[in-house]
């Protein structure tokens, strides 16, 4: 998509010069011009009109592609306090200081502690977040009295409107606790995407009838649009289309509100943001079948099966989940960032030394090359 010029500067035309609300209105003469039209969902009982496409700003380090999709109305931005070592909340606060009334912002706290909410608000230049979340959880033990606490008493002090868990794996765990606590809890981020077992769409429909608003990230399957050297079949995929055909796939979901895709350029932005069209064709299908081919070796997509396995005690899941920000999304940085936070002596493991792996993937991750792969680039 990046090598269409009409793709790449649609956001450098005309468009760009329109007021948020006159492109939410733009349906049928947008249609006709070719460009993008916005749709909109409402997220749960907030009550919140989102855009379809939100921005996942995890990666982003180009302050003007979030002005730009702030320009073009997009309405969803979210963040988390670790994010960049804390950088990340900074440059948002910047890019969206002037259209802080009219998005939707959340960020993310490992702790949920009242401090580290002061600090985010401190980072983003704002008085208060439209949603809190308690950031990566999989369990329902998770959800504990003193968190919800503090929920509670940043609601009442007005510096959160909603509440939020975002959760990586574990989901069918912890997203039914969250809906036996929808009474304090308004919003659940999950990974959702076409390599995830179909029961999944139970769960998030579950959530969906509860009331609760349902934001699905890790939309696109680790990334992998970045085609290595002589990767042929990573080419091609790029080439047609599979990151796009990916989030079209989570979109068609009515019970998804709104989607947080990491965007990094204006080209990315661009073909996100068209995405919102409503459409996922035969050819998207098609593309995203060779697209599973091609990731199952790589993907790790946090069934639990391999919990506990490791003899050497390592956290495989979320070991190939860090791999996947260098590979997938070309973060080095991030990757390394999250690498050394783990424990030293999962950090010291060297999966060479092992004779042999105890941990056969159901979906076909050749783990004990991942994992060797994750140690060489990344220790």
């Amino acid at each position: 998509m990046a090598n269409n010029p009409s793709r790449r500067t649609f956001i450098a035309t005309g468009l760009a010069a329109l007021p948020t609300a006159a492109l939410a209105t733009r349906t049928a003469s947008a249609q006709a011009s070719g460009a993008p039209v916005l749709k909109y969902r409402v997220l749960g009982k907030t009550g919140l009109k989102v855009t379809s496409v939100g921005f996942g700003c995890m990666i982003t380090s180009d302050q003007s592609v979030v002005e730009k999709a702030a320009d073009l109305g997009i309405t969803y931005f979210d963040t988390a306090r670790g994010y960049q070592n804390g950088n990340n909340e900074k440059m948002v606060g910047a890019a969206l200081k002037a259209k802080r009334k009219d998005i939707v912002l959340s960020s993310k706290s490992k702790d949920g502690t009242m401090a580290q909410l002061e600090e985010s608000l401190t980072q983003l230049g704002t008085d208060h977040l439209d949603i809190w979340y308690l950031h990566a959880r999989s369990a329902a033990a998770d959800i504990t009295d003193e968190w919800l606490d503090v929920q509670r008493k940043a609601k009442q002090q007005g510096k959160i409107r909603f509440s939020g868990i975002s959760t990586h794996g574990g989901q069918t765990a912890i997203i039914p606790a969250m809906i036996a606590h929808k009474n304090d809890i308004d919003v659940v981020l999950a990974a959702y995407n076409f390599t995830l077992d179909p029961s999944m769409d139970e769960v998030i429909k579950a959530a969906a009838d509860a009331g609760l608003g349902v934001v699905a990230m890790k939309v696109m399957a680790g990334g992998f649009r970045r085609a290595r050297p002589g990767d042929k079949s990573s080419e091609i995929l790029k080439r047609e289309g599979a990151m796009t055909a990916a989030l079209r796939w989570v979109l068609k979901n009515p019970n998804v509100h709104t989607t947080i895709p990491s965007m990094t350029d204006m080209d990315q932005l661009d073909e996100n943001i068209r995405c919102m069209d409503g459409t996922f064709s035969e050819k998207d299908k098609q593309t995203l079948a060779a697209q599973l081919d091609y990731i199952r070796p790589l993907y790790c997509r946090s069934c639990g099966s391999c919990s506990g396995v490791c003899p050497q005690g390592l956290p495989v899941s979320d070991m190939l989940r860090i791999l996947s920000y260098a590979d997938g999304y070309g973060d080095f940085r991030l990757a390394r960032e999250r690498f050394l936070e783990l424990p030293t002596d999962v950090r010291s493991v060297r999966c060479n030394l092992c004779p042999t792996c105890s941990i056969n993937c159901p979906n076909g991750v050749m783990v004990s090359n991942r994992l060797t792969r994750a140690q060489e680039m990344l220790a």
